[in-house]
């Protein structure tokens, strides 16, 4: 009869015994080593001296022909805002004004959209009084539509001047994104001088003027213009921002 109690016990047979984990003080180092992350956006543009244009519907009718021979994609032309998106501007961090800018500017394409954004946030335009006319104008859009961060956009924004009446065009053009400038101030500088030209060429053009743009009134409560129908965002305004008849006061 085998003993088999008294054989040796092989290891897979013997219980392991667990080794408590040694026991130490956390020690706080003496430099945290942290991931950084940063979001860097460069937005610049360039606005000439006024054009002083002879007032009347055929001088606003010519602007998208000040583009011809430098847009590089559709023409658009942006009216003034309404009196119901006067709070209007495109910054996220202030929900119902970011949400009145994108109700009122949706119906525009993305190129249209990016050059807001830009000549916005910069106080290059105002649509409070500008009427804006746009295009790209140099650079290249990406697979959704938008402008790369080095293409610049931009066309000419015109107002009416409130002491004659005339209208006065200037040449806007901007760019911006994630990403370095380069050498797009040059180009940015040599398209605004062509568009320049182009305004001054216009059989309506009387020469350059120094003519300051007019600054919204804080209450923002215009008129309603008899001609257009257009309510005037602003409550100073004599002449009608989008078809520059005089406003009629009570």
């Amino acid at each position: 009869m085998p003993l088999d109690f008294l054989k040796r016990k092989n290891a897979a047979e013997t219980p392991a015994t667990a080794t408590p984990a040694p026991t130490g003080s956390a020690v706080m180092p003496e430099e945290v080593v942290a991931q950084e992350f940063q979001l860097k956006l460069y937005y610049a543009g360039k606005t000439s001296e006024g054009v002083r244009m002879r007032a009347g519907q055929q001088a606003m009718s010519d602007l998208p022909s000040m583009l011809v021979g430098l847009a590089k994609s559709e023409i658009e032309v942006v009216e003034p805002l309404a009196i119901e998106f006067s709070q209007a501007t495109p910054t996220i961090s202030r929900p119902s004004e970011a949400m009145q800018w994108l109700n009122a500017h949706h119906v525009h394409s993305p190129i249209t959209r990016h050059a807001l954004v830009v000549l916005e946030s910069i106080d290059a335009i105002d649509l409070a009084f500008d009427t804006f006319v746009c295009s790209l104008l140099d650079g290249e859009v990406d697979t959704s539509g938008y402008p790369e961060y080095n293409a610049v956009l931009g066309g000419v924004a015109a107002h009416w001047d409130e002491a004659t009446g005339d209208m006065i065009v200037r040449a806007v053009v901007g760019w911006g994104g994630r990403g370095v400038r380069g050498d797009t101030d040059r180009i940015g500088a040599k398209l605004l001088a062509g568009i320049l030209s182009n305004v001054l060429a216009n059989q309506y053009a009387m020469g350059l003027t120094a003519v300051e743009r007019p600054m919204p009134a804080a209450g923002r409560g215009g008129l309603v213009c008899a001609h257009c129908g257009f309510a005037s965002a602003h409550e100073r305004a004599f002449y009608c921002p989008k078809c520059g008849m005089r406003l009629l006061r009570g």
